[in-house]
């Protein structure tokens, strides 16, 4: 393969944001690593798939060696991969808290890791991440706290790599998405959930697409948490 060509990971890559994220980059010549735990065999050859646990760091090492056997390199970390879930906070069990750490706050640690440590011996790279508009933007119809936790805390170690790794040929940006219509939410919802939105509509899939293909463009972009959610972190 043509070590030149860009190289992206992506996270959670079997369905909704990931497979849409991993369409959108073959299409503008990216090689892609697709990784999830159902995730199975591409019949692109640009494409390498790795399935596993995104919470385990043998599997975040298992992702990058792909990267780096398959293609060379390492250009662009989306992670993608993550977990929901809304309930009052004296209701959450340790069941749901330790998946909850374990998909988003280990599985954005040990990819994000090991990926820029090829990406510092390449002398650049970017890794972009999926938080909520919920961490800036609590509602009172959403209970969610875990995510707050979770993906809040993604997005504060976001600035804080963006500004470790400034000098270094290395960018860190976020996307704070509002309610995307993916098969997680059913139809039956879509209308209660429409309405969540200042604009009054969900986000579709291609919307936070096309704002990783921004950030991955925008050289001069780092440290950035970029809202994707119809106005919802502009507030009611």
């Amino acid at each position: 393969m043509n070590n030149q060509q860009k190289v992206a990971i992506v996270t959670g890559a079997s369905q909704g944001i990931g497979a849409g994220a991993v369409q959108a980059l073959r299409e503008r010549g990216y090689f892609v690593v697709a990784t999830s735990r159902s995730i199975t065999r591409s019949d692109d050859r640009g494409v390498a798939t790795v399935a596993g646990d995104i919470g385990s760091a043998e599997t975040a090492r298992r992702i990058v060696d792909e990267a780096v056997k398959r293609f060379g390199r390492i250009d662009l970390l989306l992670n993608n991969a993550g977990i929901f879930t809304a309930k009052p906070f004296t209701q959450f069990g340790e069941a749901d808290f330790e998946a909850n750490i374990s998909t988003n706050l280990a599985g954005f640690f040990h990819i994000t890791q090991a990926a820029v440590a090829v990406m510092e011996r390449q002398g650049s790279g970017h890794v972009v991440s999926i938080t909520t508009s919920l961490v800036d933007h609590p509602n009172s119809s959403v209970p969610s706290v875990l995510a707050s936790l979770t993906k809040g805390g993604i997005a504060a170690a976001t600035r804080s790599l963006a500004i470790e790794y400034a000098k270094k040929g290395i960018r860190f940006n976020a996307i704070s998405p509002g309610i995307i219509k993916t098969p997680m939410h059913p139809e039956a919802t879509h209308d209660w959930l429409a309405a969540l939105h200042p604009v009054g509509h969900m986000g579709e899939i291609r919307d936070i697409v096309e704002a990783l293909l921004y950030l991955d463009s925008a050289s001069f972009v780092t440290g950035e948490i970029l809202h994707v959610d119809g106005g919802q972190g502009a507030g009611h």
